[in-house]
């Protein structure tokens, strides 16, 4: 079956997401809710802990939900999709519990930690240039490729795997004001919020982004999804150089705006996690916890979405001693 791009695509329903938890349980962690205290001892935020999923990532649920609902049929020559590793690898894991092959188109500058793990996993990866990587994630797969393939972002099933995590923060932080989320191709953020927005619609849904790759920002101000220099930097997880059109009417109705911060505001949530509250991040997950520190007081009682721990060691310790990687 040749691939093709998806339509517009619709939020899920409480019900959807309330359907995924249930296939999810017993597979995916409840991660905790951890209060980040500042120099007084009162709470700056509350951290959503995904980086303590079995992959290191939230992106499990998202995989696990959509190989669930595809059915044993669908999956029967594997499965594929297209990641930067962390969706990767939940596909990876829910492919070895159902011991079927899977693949793994890679950009060529993932880090190595992650191909590592995807590799531990059984899969295979493929690494191919961005713009070749990019090409499958807008196309909705690649016609060379075996198997099932299923989107990181743009997939129905995956966005209400993640908008589990919208039903576990309100019912963790019921008096929750704020919710900050990294946004890569809006597939996680959207479908907190998908939820959020039903049960509590005047809780405020932001996302982060990297002042080195902020699409959705762009969109936002042009009021269409809107295309921006990409710099390659050591935030993989989030930062592409255009929105999924399929995924902007969603993004715009659900999302209150974008948190733009700068590499160096990333190095220093890093940085935090690990001295104030023994969390190792990557780059994606530190994002929104930079973007609720350069907001300060004016967000309410916040959650920051901490949505990954998958940073190479190197990368880590060259932030930790205060010398930064190149980009």
């Amino acid at each position: 079956m040749t691939p093709r791009p998806s339509a517009p695509l619709e939020p899920p329903t409480v019900a959807e997401a309330e359907a995924a938890r249930i296939r999810l349980d017993g597979r995916v962690t409840r991660t905790p809710l951890l209060s980040l205290e500042g120099d007084d001892g009162a709470e700056t935020m509350a951290l959503k802990l995904e980086c303590l999923q079995p992959i290191g990532s939230v992106k499990i649920r998202g995989a696990l939900n959509a190989m669930a609902i595809a059915g044993p049929a669908a999956l029967e020559q594997g499965v594929y999709t297209g990641s930067a590793g962390n969706m990767a690898q939940g596909l990876a894991y829910g492919a070895r519990i159902l011991g079927i092959p899977c693949r793994v188109v890679v950009p060529d500058s993932a880090p190595r930690a992650k191909l590592d793990a995807i590799e531990r996993l059984g899969a295979t990866s493929v690494p191919v240039p961005f713009d070749d990587w990019w090409t499958v994630l807008r196309e909705h797969g690649h016609p060379e490729e075996p198997g099932h393939f299923i989107h990181p972002v743009a997939d129905p099933a995956v966005i209400a795997g993640n908008a589990t995590l919208g039903l576990e923060i309100l019912e963790d932080a019921p008096d929750v004001d704020t919710i900050v989320v990294p946004f890569g191709g809006g597939g996680l953020a959207c479908g907190i919020a998908s939820v959020v927005k039903t049960l509590k619609p005047g809780v405020r849904v932001y996302a982060a982004e990297v002042a080195s790759a902020a699409p959705l920002a762009a969109s936002m101000r042009a009021g269409a999804p809107a295309e921006v220099e990409r710099v390659p930097s050591f935030v993989d997880g989030i930062g592409a150089g255009a929105l999924l059109p399929e995924m902007w009417p969603m993004a715009s109705a659900l999302l209150d705006g974008s948190i733009v911060v700068s590499l160096d505001e990333v190095r220093a949530a890093i940085r935090l996690l690990v001295r104030r509250a023994h969390v190792v991040a990557e780059g994606a997950g530190a994002a929104p916890v930079a973007a609720c520190l350069r907001a300060k007081s004016g967000l309410g009682r916040t959650v920051a979405v901490v949505s990954g721990g998958n940073i190479d060691a190197a990368v880590l310790a060259r932030i930790m001693t205060d010398d930064p990687p190149e980009r």
